[in-house]
């Protein structure tokens, strides 16, 4: 037994915020941020929260499915930015949708998160606790940002992505062959970089520690050459990894759909794997990065677009803080 996503949804705030912009923040250009980066414009939360985003990305995916929220068993929500630390927002989620029958808890791994749940429902299915799971990578990073820091201001956008994704008891063999389905999954962690990307919450303060000083809000903290020298050389691996292990090779893959961090690590990706860019849609110019959930809206775009066929055979591979790292193939259909 396998698992496959059969349906797809995604939301997005209404606010777009250019380049241009970001020029009457800090002193940047839209040249600069293009060049660098890739990114034209990104999507900015002016009230919704990350549970609104993802409910509603929830909804778009449980609808492309054909299901109903009261059959979904499983919620799973990778997000690094919830606006509670209690509740959950998988539950808040839960509670939107009106998913009465799922189990629902959220994953942090940051920008490989949307991959890490996907992963979990997948071995869930596998081990048939669950038939089926909502799989959503939400974000709503715009208030961990700070608007004074060129590096890191002009990266970020809000968003959700979601995938339904369902146990395929019987094989399902598509026209060219292909066994729809997962194939492979490779993930990883390497917790001794921890320090290149990172956002304090809470530190400790109690009754108990003398603490004079006042508690300040901290925003993300990130080296940028170390992120992007890491990235071009562990997602190749990774992917080449996870193709390995199905018995395939870079030739037998449709789509790489990777997380969008920045149009010149995936350029230096497709370089490194000797494939052509034609094969790395991206959709960083209009949405930025958007950590766990830049994955499913690309991935639900792609869907809605026509641009993924029944028996395409994809390759989802995204990193992030932790740092963390994760590969999955798998067929479509």
């Amino acid at each position: 037994m396998t698992s496959r996503i059969t349906g797809t949804g995604s939301a997005l705030p209404e606010k777009r915020v250019t380049n241009i912009d970001l020029q009457e923040l800090v002193e940047t250009s839209d040249e600069w941020i293009r060049e660098r980066t890739g990114i034209v414009e990104r999507r900015i939360s002016t009230g919704d929260t990350v549970a609104d985003l993802s409910a509603k990305a929830c909804e778009r995916a449980l609808q492309a499915a054909g299901k109903t929220a009261q059959e979904v068993e499983l919620i799973l929500v990778a997000t690094c930015s919830p606006e509670m630390l209690l509740p959950c927002c998988a539950c808040q989620v839960q509670d939107q949708i009106g998913a009465v029958n799922a189990v629902a808890f959220d994953l942090n791994a940051a920008c490989s998160g949307f991959l890490f749940a996907l992963n979990t429902a997948h071995a869930y299915i596998q081990a048939g606790l669950y038939n089926n799971a909502l799989v959503v990578g939400g974000e709503v990073l715009s208030k961990l940002v700070d608007w004074k820091d060129r590096s890191t201001c002009i990266l970020f956008g809000d968003g959700a992505g979601a995938a339904y994704v369902e146990a395929s008891t019987q094989d399902i063999w598509c026209p060219n062959g292909r066994r729809v389905g997962m194939e492979s999954m490779v993930q990883g962690s390497d917790g001794t970089r921890a320090n290149v990307l990172s956002c304090v919450q809470r530190t400790v303060h109690n009754a108990f520690l003398e603490q004079s000083n006042k508690e300040e809000f901290q925003y993300i903290q990130m080296d940028g050459q170390e992120v992007y020298k890491f990235a071009i050389k562990q997602v190749p691996t990774c992917i080449l990894e996870a193709l390995d292990k199905a018995g395939l090779t870079t030739e037998d893959v449709d789509l790489f759909i990777l997380h969008q961090a920045n149009e010149r690590i995936i350029e230096s990706v497709a370089r490194r794997l000797k494939t052509a860019l034609s094969k790395f849609p991206m959709n960083i110019d209009k949405v930025g990065n958007m950590s766990s959930a830049t994955i499913p809206v690309l991935l639900d775009e792609l869907n809605r677009s026509g641009a993924i066929k029944q028996g395409d055979r994809i390759v989802l591979s995204g990193f992030g803080a932790g740092l963390t790292y994760g590969a999955d193939v798998f067929v479509w259909g």
